[in-house]
């Protein structure tokens, strides 16, 4: 085979990965004149290189699709589900025709004629062929052998080892400056073929992700299933041996999504689903690791049935079946040959296919997982290794030990000095506010169980869920180090990534950010995502700090209120000005007490802040932070007490944020619904609402069927999106003059008559 054929093969198979799954996105938006013609230059290149290389087949069937497709650049052909049918199934028969070219072997041409006929606008509309996998010819070879790239790639990692050796070696040394001046001329030549060998044997996942709309289109519709497919992070690179190796575990777990976990479109209506299913699969790296995500929103997998099945096949006894923890009645859907479908498909329900794919994953090191949603959709996540890479990494040491954390999850590190970083604790858990940014904090010692001195460095890490600083020892080293897959005994635990050599010699454990957080039970807010046609309804309760108050009562205060919990000297707190108020950092601030504060000694203080002003809360000690429930029992002759609430089973009285801020203490009342038009701030979920309920109203921020608003409270910067057609107060943020329209939200005798004003209005 001569050099311009083998080019050409190689080329079109590229091109053929990606513009099938072009042609399907195409179809839903005809008007996508940048992929119409992306799909045009394809067919048209192929139809020139086939007359350059005496390919008559093929230039026959390329012609015939660039005319169609030049009909509808032209708008003289719309494009509906026949004409992509038929242009998909031309590309799937040049992609035949090019792999036995490559493997020299004849392909019958008696089809040809029909895919040609099935172009005309006439012609009688045909449903389209499922496709397979094709088999390709066992040529490994993309320009350059693989075997080669692995070779140069295992050279290359010897000679940065030796680099680094000698530059450690050196510095013990007396300094030569032509010796350091070679050294530094080999660093860069160094740094420079591992990144163009590097470059070479990475690839964009993309290529993996490229056949994944046709796979899902052609699965979906014989089921007369419609689904919506997202995919995100197609720009991550991966080795060229690990996404050949994860083309078919990903094949297995879209065809079951779709066959297997997304319901039909009347299934869907009746769960109160939208008629089209929602898969995403998403890819990201991590440390040395690649993970990669698919998520769908079908009906689950029901465990119940899975554990039932396993009985009936003599896989458990009954009585094992009940010892099961949940994570291991959901891992019978590993075992081969057992499965919770009933029906048997073409696609799925022999129990064949998750085994494979846990065998596979785990043969090149990495592992699988399931996040399961009976009901409402699975997760399937599969961590994979990048076998062989160089990456940059932060050596820090914790106690006598140390780790490398790679450069790219690493915010920034700052020292714990100064008043730029602070830390306070929030019952057993720390707090670190960095230039005015609150981060979850965890010690990397305690974490790893090594016996350390308190951290005198932050590291800020990076994670897909959030953010969060890790206190370490000290910063040791940057290194460019070869890293490599860690035995599984070690992976299991989550919190590494790998393995690495650094010019010192000693072995390394790579630290792998997302893994520190788990392990700590750090916990980040999931981000709500809804559709166009879907609002989020569900409501939960707010976030506060429990702690033990100066009366001895156990209350709770919303976390949004609190800035910091610290302990002042009680010579601090005066009573001045007919109110107690404490002397703090130069200057005064007031200051709210349930009982008497200690008069020597240390005082435990919440600061809290609203945005703008600040007080203190003297209290007895901080628990925990905890959610609260949304069923709040109204507090009755209880000035500052907005209600009482149940946590862990013990009746907790909730504070009254906008009592402590108003300056004022009020009487409960009773009175209809009031609308609340929160804005961003939450301001009126953390003050406004606990004062209303306790004056004895009822708040929403949503309306449930039925519910009659009396009045809608909003501030005035959001009076032009408030519906006037019931009587609307609206709250200034600054105190004004008279006469200005609306009510200062502190002046709170006035705010409880206007909101009275609009209860006589609205009877």
């Amino acid at each position: 085979m001569d050099d311009l054929l083998q080019e050409f093969i190689a080329e079109t198979r590229e091109t053929l990965d990606a513009i099938a799954g072009e042609i399907v996105l195409w179809e839903s938006n005809p008007t996508d004149r940048a992929r119409l013609d992306a799909i045009f230059r394809f067919v048209h290149t192929v139809k020139g290189s086939c007359g350059f290389l005496d390919l008559p087949r093929l230039g026959r069937l390329a012609h015939a699709a660039e005319d169609v497709l030049s009909a509808v650049r032209d708008g003289t052909r719309l494009p509906d589900t026949a004409l992509v049918n038929a242009v998909l199934a031309i590309v799937d028969r040049i992609g035949e025709l090019t792999e036995a070219i490559a493997a020299g072997v004849p392909l019958d041409d008696t089809t040809e004629d029909l895919l040609i006929a099935a172009l005309a606008e006439d012609a009688a509309p045909v449903a389209p062929a499922a496709v397979g996998p094709q088999t390709r010819t066992a040529n490994r070879s993309v320009r350059l052998a693989v075997d080669l790239l692995d070779q140069m790639m295992a050279g290359m990692s010897d000679m940065v080892l030796a680099r680094n050796e000698l530059a450690r070696r050196l510095r013990d040394q007396p300094i030569d400056p032509r010796v350091e001046g070679a050294l530094e001329r080999l660093s860069l030549t160094v740094g420079e073929m591992r990144d163009t060998i590097t470059r070479t044997r990475m690839q964009r996942i993309e290529t993996l992700f490229s056949a994944i709309p046709r796979m899902v289109r052609d699965a979906a519709a014989p089921l007369g299933k419609a689904v919506t497919l997202d995919i995100e992070g197609a720009d991550v690179e991966l080795d060229r041996e690990m996404i050949e190796l994860l083309r078919d575990p990903l094949v297995h777990i879209i065809r079951n999504a779709v066959d297997h976990g997304i319901e039909l479109p009347a299934d869907r209506r009746s769960a109160g689903k939208r008629e089209n299913g929602r898969l995403l699969v998403l890819a990201r790296q991590t440390g040395n690791q690649i993970v990669l995500e698919v998520t769908d929103d079908g009906r689950g997998i029901d465990v119940d049935r899975l554990v039932a099945k396993a009985i009936a096949a003599g896989r458990r006894t009954e009585q094992q079946a009940a010892a099961m923890t949940e994570a291991e009645r959901l891992a019978l859907v590993f075992e081969a040959g057992l499965s919770s479908r009933d029906v048997v498909t073409e696609l799925s329900g022999r129990g064949v296919g998750m085994d494979v794919v846990r065998a596979n994953i785990e043969q090149i090191g990495g592992r699988i997982a399931l996040k399961n949603r009976p009901g409402a959709g699975l997760t399937i996540e599969l961590q994979v290794p990048l076998t062989l890479s160089i990456i940059p990494t932060i050596i820090v040491g914790v106690g006598d030990q140390r780790f490398a954390l790679p450069r790219q999850s690493i915010e920034e590190i700052v020292a714990l000095r100064g008043q730029a970083v602070r830390i306070d604790a929030l019952g057993d858990a720390s707090v670190a506010t960095v230039r005015g940014r609150r981060l979850p904090m965890i010690t990397l010692g305690r974490v790893l169980g090594i016996e350390a001195s308190e951290p005198t460095a932050l590291v800020i890490v990076a994670t897909r869920e959030g953010d969060y600083a890790l206190g370490i020892d000290a910063v040791l080293d940057t290194e460019e180090l070869v890293v490599k897959p860690v035995p599984p005994a070690i992976m299991a635990t989550g919190v590494y990534a790998g393995q690495t050599l650094p010019d010192s010699g000693l072995p390394l454990l790579l630290l792998d950010g997302t893994g520190l957080a788990a392990a700590a039970g750090l916990r980040f807010a999931p981000l709500a995502i809804a559709s166009e046609e879907e609002e989020i309804v569900e409501e939960k309760g707010i976030v506060a700090l429990l702690f033990d108050d100066l009366d001895g009562q156990r209350r709770a205060l919303p976390l949004a209120a609190v800035d910091r919990v610290e302990t002042v000297c009680a010579s601090a707190i005066r009573r001045t000005g007919g109110r107690l108020h404490l002397s703090l950092e130069g200057g005064v601030i007031p200051l709210v007490a349930m009982a008497v504060p200690p008069a020597t000694g240390q005082v435990t203080l919440l600061r809290l802040t609203d945005g703008f002003g600040e007080l203190g809360y003297a209290i007895d000690d901080a628990h925990e932070i905890v959610t609260l429930p949304l069923a709040v029992a109204p507090a009755r002759g209880r000035p500052g007490i907005a209600g009482v609430v149940m946590v862990a089973g013990e009746q907790v009285e909730l504070v009254d944020a906008h009592a402590l801020f108003a300056g004022e203490l009020a009487a409960p009342g009773s009175g209809p619904l009031c609308l609340l038009q929160c804005d961003e701030s939450g301001w009126m979920e953390t003050f406004l609402r606990p004062m209303l309920e306790a004056s004895g109203y009822r708040c929403a921020t949503r309306l449930a069927e039925g519910d009659r608003i009396a009045v809608t409270l909003a501030m005035d910067d959001d009076a032009d999106r408030v519906d006037r057609s019931h009587p609307v107060v609206l709250l200034r943020r600054q105190p004004g003059l008279s006469g200005e329209p609306g009510v200062y939200r502190y002046d709170r005798a006035a705010l409880i008559a206007a909101v009275a004003a609009g209860m006589e209005v609205a009877a």
